[in-house]
């Protein structure tokens, strides 16, 4: 680990650029969001770095996390997912990351922003944490707990509220980068702007 960096990325390559570029910047764009949504859901029961190295894979076999294009996946598509060695082959997360596009799209077409209902729960602004160690950061929140539980009401599947509140660190919905961190000051001014 590198002094002034938050310790849970380690040294790996990959996991350094995604904490120094990704993590913890606030994303509102809807179709990212729902992709990150989807990610997450992919990584319930397995490490992080594990997404990250397959992310482009997943990219390529999910049609670029197009919604409107998952949403139309039929039993050629889970099939041809299934037997994709480059991807999370499970087929209840498939059928989630369907399932979900299918209501990102549903909630478009009734005229609701994906984004802005997410960004409500935080009540449109990053929440600025002062962790000062990795033993502080929580693993669930009330707010994760609440967007969980409201994203699972809409039909939505591995969205627990632990799921939920790696999801909004990753997208800069609380900074959580520890304040000894450079990003911290960073993604803060990201977020004023």
């Amino acid at each position: 680990m590198e002094p002034g960096r938050c310790a849970w990325c380690g040294t790996d390559p990959l996991y350094v650029a995604y904490h120094d570029q990704e993590w913890g910047v606030p994303e509102r764009d809807p179709r990212a969001l729902w992709e990150k949504l989807a990610l997450d859901g992919m990584q319930a029961g397995l490490a992080w770095i594990t997404i990250l190295r397959k992310r482009e894979t997943l990219r390529a076999a999910f049609d670029g996390f197009e919604p409107e294009k998952v949403a139309r996946y039929g039993d050629a598509d889970r099939a041809r997912l299934l037997a994709d060695p480059g991807i999370i082959r499970s087929r209840a997360k498939i059928d989630a990351t369907i399932k979900g596009a299918q209501l990102w799209l549903d909630m478009r077409e009734r005229g609701e922003d994906f984004s802005g209902w997410l960004w409500d729960f935080v009540d449109g602004a990053p929440v600025q944490n002062g962790w000062t160690s990795m033993a502080e950061l929580p693993a669930q929140t009330p707010v994760s707990v609440a967007m969980a539980k409201a994203l699972k009401a809409r039909g939505f599947n591995f969205c627990g509220p632990v799921i939920v509140y790696a999801f909004m660190q990753a997208t800069g919905m609380v900074n959580d980068h520890l304040t000894g961190c450079f990003r911290h000051g960073q993604v803060r001014g990201i977020s004023r702007a």
